[in-house]
C-alpha cells in the first residue's frame, strides 16, 4: 500500500512539486490550503533603494507592473527559485539564500543600506541591523481555503504531508483538529524547524528537512514513507 503524500502548498507550486513527487516514485496529490493573489501597493520611488529584498518567488510573480521601476537594481534571493524569478523580471540577483531572508541581512554589500523588501501580507519579521534602512511593501497575500474534501477523505487513513510554510502547518494542524482527523495517523515533513514547530505536537512523525528547499523535502519524503512502509513507522488502521 502507498503510503498518499499531500502537497498543501499553494499553486502554481503544489503541482510543480506533486509532478516532482511523483516522478520519485510516490502517490502523491496536490491539495492547496492556501490561493495566492496580488495585493495594490504603492513603490517606493527608485532612487531611494539601494537593493531589493525578496523572501518569495510569489513577491516576483505578483508584483505587477510596478517591478518594473526596479529593472537592474541589486537583489537579494530567499533561495534559487526566487531569484530565476527576480532575473526574468529584470533585477540584478547578488545573493541567492538557502536558509532564509535573515542570514542574507548579514551578508549586504557594503553600499547596499537601503533596502526595499517585497512581501506578503503574512511574513517572518526579521532582525535588521544596525544602519541598514528596510521598507516593506505588501504585494501578495494568501488566503485561507477550505478542507477539501478528497484531502479529508485521504487523511481518514495514514497519509504524509509536506509543510513548506508555517502559515501552511498552522492551518492544517487546525483543519485536521476542526474535522475530528487524529494527529496520530498523519506523518509530517516540515522545509525546515521552524515550521515544523508551526505544526504543534501529537503527530505519528514530524520532521525538518535539512535543507530548506523543495528537494530536500522531496528526498525526506521518501525516506519517511520507506520507513513507515517498513512497518516501523506505520499507525494503524481501524
Amino acid at each position: 500500500m502507498a503510503l498518499p503524500v499531500l502537497v498543501l502548498r499553494p499553486e502554481p507550486g503544489a503541482t510543480a512539486t506533486a509532478g516532482k513527487a511523483r516522478a520519485m516514485g510516490l502517490d502523491a496529490h496536490a491539495f492547496p490550503l492556501f490561493a495566492v493573489r496580488p495585493l495594490p501597493w504603492e513603490p517606493v520611488p527608485r532612487g531611494e533603494i539601494d537593493a531589493v529584498l525578496l523572501g518569495s518567488a510569489n513577491a516576483v510573480r505578483h508584483g505587477g507592473p510596478a517591478l518594473a521601476a526596479y529593472r537592474g537594481l541589486p537583489a537579494y534571493a530567499v533561495g534559487a527559485k526566487t531569484a530565476d524569478g527576480a532575473r526574468a523580471a529584470g533585477l540584478d540577483v547578488v545573493a541567492a539564500g538557502a536558509g532564509g531572508l535573515q542570514p542574507l541581512l548579514g551578508a549586504l554589500r557594503p553600499d547596499h543600506r537601503r533596502l526595499l523588501r517585497l512581501a506578503g501580507r503574512e511574513r517572518v519579521e526579521l532582525d535588521v541591523p544596525k544602519g541598514i534602512g528596510l521598507v516593506t511593501r505588501e504585494v501578495y497575500a494568501s488566503d485561507p481555503l477550505p478542507l477539501p474534501a478528497g484531502l479529508a477523505g485521504l487523511l481518514a487513513r495514514p497519509a504524509l504531508a509536506l509543510l513548506h510554510s508555517g502559515e501552511a502547518a498552522a492551518r492544517f494542524a487546525r483543519l485536521c483538529d476542526e474535522a475530528g482527523i487524529e494527529r496520530g495517523r498523519i506523518l509530517l515533513a516540515a522545509i525546515g524547524p521552524r515550521v515544523a514547530a508551526r505544526a504543534g505536537t501529537g503527530w505519528a512523525m514530524l520532521r525538518g528537512a535539512q535543507v530548506p528547499d523543495d528537494a530536500a523535502l522531496l528526498a525526506l519524503a521518501v525516506r519517511m514513507c520507506e520507513e513507515a512502509l517498513s512497518g516501523s513507522q506505520l499507525p494503524e488502521q481501524d
